[in-house]
């Protein structure tokens, strides 16, 4: 879906208007496939401040644009800035006394994890969170959009056949690996593996891969070099790769998936509201819409949480992937891992 296809469909009139700001069993009936139209939605009007962590590119600005434009009664500020300053910059005003943020967008669940522990987070109506797939809902914050972590390999060098089906095997094999990091995705995966595996593992299998790693500034880097026959195969969300492809249809790299552990950890971003009321809320609404939600996966190649939208082609159905068993707000805490990393010498 192009940008202003986009914002024209979402900012389009509709019966929008008269719709109450209260929404409840309405929205939840008229949901029933978890896919609620914006056309369903209630008019977003006063004044809301956003704190945007910067990803995908600008698309998630096109999508605040068009809310915009459909809702001109809205007055919508947004800060923006990397996902973690911006999650330590709530918690520190809170502890100042002061409210800046209604509403927080994070690109990662870990800087969710960071707001809510520390109580700022408000609670969400169960008519709204219900509309996320199992295992998506949380009390307190709405994941928006799903990555998953992946092997994306180059299919020249490789063939399924000769990848572990467990990332942890991956230090002790043969093959030249792509990794970036540096790159905050790459730190959660490495987080989650600390609380799957231990410490004393992770630490190892960081050694293990180093010796036969190239470092690269990002997982888009990682997925380029691996296309170029640089690596074997490398570590990166499962969009990269499926953007890669999407302009290059027969690039030589492909996604394989470990199996229940960190290496297919499903991540979020995700949102939270901050302030009382019912336009923080119903704000949040709009990111699980039909429209936004499928824009996200036609665009961004990113997975809707929303159950009844589909997809990005060329991915396995999530209940096909086994991921470990983490609460996605356990991430929060980079510190230890950065330490580790600093420890073993890939920082």
């Amino acid at each position: 879906m192009q940008r202003r296809t986009f914002i024209q469909t979402l900012a389009a009139a509709g019966a929008l208007g008269g719709l109450p700001l209260s929404v409840g069993r309405s929205l939840a009936a008229a949901g029933a496939d978890g896919a609620i139209s914006v056309e369903q939605l209630p008019p977003l009007e006063g004044d809301i401040t956003l704190y945007l962590g910067r990803g995908e590119g600008g698309l998630y600005e096109n999508v605040l644009e068009a809310i915009r434009k459909r809702n001109p009664g809205l007055n919508l500020e947004v800060r923006r800035g990397s996902t973690a300053a911006l999650a330590n910059t709530i918690v520190a005003e809170a502890e100042a006394g002061v409210r800046r943020a209604d509403i927080f967008w994070a690109v990662d669940s870990g800087a969710i994890g960071l707001v809510s522990d520390a109580g700022l987070a408000r609670p969400l109506p169960a008519d709204l969170t219900g509309q996320l797939k199992t295992g998506f809902q949380y009390p307190q914050w709405a994941p928006v959009t799903g990555r998953i972590r992946t092997l994306p390999y180059n299919t020249e060098r490789l063939t399924p056949e000769q990848i572990p089906d467990s990332v942890m095997a991956l230090a002790d094999s043969d093959l030249s690996i792509g990794w970036a990091p540096a790159y905050a995705s790459f730190q959660s995966f490495v987080t989650a593996m600390r609380l799957v595996e231990g410490d004393k593992a992770t630490a190892d299998w960081l050694r293990g891969v180093s010796e036969r790693a190239k470092s690269y500034a990002g997982e888009l880097g990682v997925v380029m070099g691996v296309e170029r026959g640089e690596v074997d195969l490398g570590f990166a969300n499962h969009y990269y790769t499926l953007r890669l492809k999407s302009g290059k249809p027969d690039a030589s790299v492909d996604l394989a998936f470990s199996n229940d552990d960190a290496g297919c950890l499903v991540n979020a971003s995700g949102i939270l509201a901050l302030s009382e009321g019912d336009l923080p809320v119903n704000f949040i609404r709009y990111l699980l819409s039909r429209e936004v939600q499928s824009y996200l996966a036609s665009e961004a190649y990113e997975i809707p949480l929303v159950e009844g939208v589909a997809a990005p082609q060329g991915l396995p159905p999530l209940d096909r992937i086994s991921p470990p068993e983490v609460d996605l707000t356990r991430l929060a805490d980079l510190r230890p891992t950065l330490d580790l990393m600093r420890s073993v010498g890939v920082l």
